[in-house]
């Protein structure tokens, strides 16, 4: 199972990359529930997303990554500092079990419910964060990174500008479920619709507050 102080190790190290790299406003961490199980439910424009949450989230962070992203040396590393690899083409039920099992522990699983990179809008939601938070019984913080990217979507591997300012807004945690505990495909989708309407809504907050 992912380790919760590998977890630790990896905000330690986020938070010397981040703020030496870059000039980080966090706003809104106070909102995330300082115990118990909580998924971080955080919008993907660029690749410094995912360890800029690391790093300025107020409790070790285990996410979810895909395998393509386990590459020499990062494999040991990232599965060293609490990370759940992901194989997408298939039902990974390890990554499952080791996400749930995050989750049963009381600890915070990180999750692009877009799936992949893309304009960072939560246009595109996937079913897997609606049925980790339902079976986890964990509610759903919303993330929003700003200024990661200068063009949201591209392809290229162009980081932002050294000390420039990147924003990172957590909402206020909300459960998807509907109260009756169902997990059938009908009520995934209705916890799915109801998750977009919440981040979209956060996302949209974030950039009034931040002028991004």
């Amino acid at each position: 199972m992912p380790s919760e102080k590998g977890a630790e190790v990896g905000r330690r190290i986020g938070v010397g990359l981040m703020y030496g790299l870059w000039k980080p406003r966090v706003l809104g961490a106070w909102r995330v529930p300082a115990t118990g199980p909580v998924i971080l439910a955080v919008n993907h424009s660029h690749v410094i997303d995912g360890p800029m949450v690391m790093g300025v989230a107020p409790r070790p962070t285990h996410f979810l990554i895909k395998k393509e992203a386990f590459i020499g040396p990062l494999d040991p590393f990232l599965l060293g500092i609490g990370q759940v690899k992901v194989d997408r083409d298939t039902t990974d039920r390890t990554a499952i079990t080791q996400a749930l099992g995050v989750l049963a522990d009381g600890g915070v699983l990180g999750i692009f419910p877009e799936g992949t990179r893309g304009e960072g809008d939560f246009a595109a939601l996937r079913a897997g964060l609606a049925y980790f938070a339902v079976r986890g019984g964990a509610p759903i913080v919303p993330v929003a990174v700003l200024g990661s990217s200068d063009r949201p979507g591209r392809l290229t591997k162009g980081l932002p500008a050294l000390r420039s300012r990147v924003d990172v807004v957590f909402g206020d945690p909300f459960e998807a479920g509907d109260g009756s505990g169902r997990r059938t495909r009908k009520a995934l989708d209705e916890a799915t619709e109801r998750i977009q309407k919440q981040l979209t809504a956060h996302l949209e907050n974030a950039r009034r507050l931040t002028g991004r």
